[in-house]
């Protein structure tokens, strides 16, 4: 039997996607992405599993490929605060993670949405704040494409300095001393904040929230994404999923976490990830198989290359060699969408090579070039691989993206989660009321409770 004192914890979350490739929604199987029960039952199964938290994508504009919208995504994205507090009302333990832009909301808003989010799930909130600056996205906004790039994490260190300040604001022992009458033990102060871009200056509505703060999650990548992670998130959901590159971003990121003052458990890094599993091996490794080609559909394959190619390819065959022709610098064929190629000509190199040395069609190379991490296998082999990587430091944990939505994460929870549990890797029971409970976050006030209205 393993040893359980010494084995380092997994933490699970389940991802609820906005638009992606990687979900078929085409299946018969696949439910509305609109319907208030395909997120009750993706909650309810993740709190059956004793997951840490559910995830919920975000978008602010549909996707558009050559001037079009993009059919072969979802088309619908109902807005994160409904859909999550709803959600606070059919699970107990469950976290609740919204995706919320820094870019195009006020601090005030979001601290009283994320305060209000916590009050009523009883400590479960957590926050993934992502930013944008292209004018693309911006024209569903009054200051459409205002911000330059460059400055996209600054602001968003500004919206989280200011929303904390404002949730600070109420001191511990602002207890309501009438529930009935919703009167206060003591007024919240004023709030001044100060910043290049806010200027705040009055009082927050809302008395300290079980958490304080809602759990942090950052997603970005670049240099100065890893320094907002180690200064300001408690969760980063990282595209680091493979082995080697996963344990070197593990380390590069932790690493920078001493000059915040902070410890290496203070933040979790959860890598993105899929499944597939089978009764054997071989039965696993051909439903993947089966699966890539649901997800990479002959239009999709092109619209991949179109992509890098920044050119109309609609004329070539997917299942035929690569284009001939060049590439040419084209970064609007696709927009409302982050992957563009920043050296067109050196991908398509790339690709080429790739191409011939294997043999592979525009589909074939497509299907190769965009797997996410994926964990193929018999439920034990899924378990094991999962837990290698928690334990070899690639990963505190992971956030499991079905490829069917609502039920494509029963099958992981029925027969996966038991033999994570049997490894001694995964708890058999929730320990804690809140989100930093589950995840084994300090409280933001270093020792101090969060205080709940009574």
């Amino acid at each position: 039997m393993p040893d359980h004192r010494i084995r380092k914890q997994i933490h699970l979350a389940a991802h609820f996607p906005g638009v992606n490739h990687h979900t078929v929604w085409t299946d018969p199987e696949s439910g509305s992405q609109i319907d208030l029960e395909s997120f009750v039952h993706l909650a309810r199964t993740a709190e059956r599993a004793l997951f840490d938290f559910f995830f919920l994508a975000e978008g602010l504009r549909l996707r558009e490929h050559r001037e079009r919208i993009h059919d072969l995504d979802v088309v619908g994205r109902p807005d994160t605060f409904t859909v999550l507090n709803a959600l606070a009302g059919v699970t107990t333990r469950l976290g609740l993670a919204g995706t919320i832009n820094t870019t195009y909301n006020e601090p005030f808003e979001l601290a009283k949405q994320f305060g209000s989010l916590d009050h009523l799930s009883g400590g479960r909130a957590a926050w993934n704040a992502v930013t944008s600056s292209d004018a693309f996205t911006g024209e569903n906004f009054r200051r459409g494409g205002y911000l330059e790039h460059a400055k996209r994490y600054s602001r968003a260190a500004e919206v989280v300095d200011a929303t904390r300040a404002l949730w600070d604001s109420w001191p511990a022992d602002a207890l309501v001393v009438d529930r009935e009458r919703g009167v206060f033990a003591q007024p919240a102060p004023t709030v001044h904040f100060n910043s290049d871009q806010f200027d705040i200056d009055g009082q927050f509505v809302l008395p300290r929230s079980p958490q304080s703060y809602p759990v942090q999650i950052q997603a970005g990548d670049s240099d100065e994404g890893r320094e907002f992670a180690a200064a300001k998130a408690d969760v980063v959901f990282s595209a680091h999923g493979e082995l080697v590159d996963g344990q070197r971003f593990y380390t590069d990121v932790k690493d920078r976490l001493a000059k915040y003052g902070r410890a290496r458990d203070d933040l979790k890094i959860l890598p993105a990830a899929s499944f597939v599993l089978g009764d054997t091996p071989a039965e696993a490794q051909e439903r993947a198989r089966h699966l890539r080609r649901q997800q990479v559909t002959p239009q999709t394959a092109i619209a991949f290359l179109e992509q890098v190619w920044g050119r109309d390819l609609s004329a070539y065959d997917p299942d035929g060699p690569l284009p001939a022709i060049d590439p040419v610098e084209n970064v609007n064929i696709t927009r409302g969408r982050v992957r563009h190629a920043k050296d067109p000509r050196a991908i398509a190199d790339a690709w080429r090579a790739k191409a011939e040395a294997e043999g592979l069609s525009i589909r074939d190379l497509i299907i190769a070039t965009t797997a996410r991490q994926q964990f193929v296998g018999t439920p034990r082999q899924v378990a094991a691989d999962v837990d290698h990587y928690v334990q070899s430091d690639a990963a505190d944990g992971f956030v499991l993206v079905p490829s069917l939505t609502p039920a494509g994460l029963d099958e992981f929870a029925d027969q996966v989660v038991p033999e994570l549990q049997a490894l001694g890797s995964f708890r058999t029971e929730y320990t804690g009321a809140t989100l930093r409970d589950h995840l084994g976050l300090r409280h933001p006030h270093h020792g101090t409770e969060g205080v709940r209205a009574s």
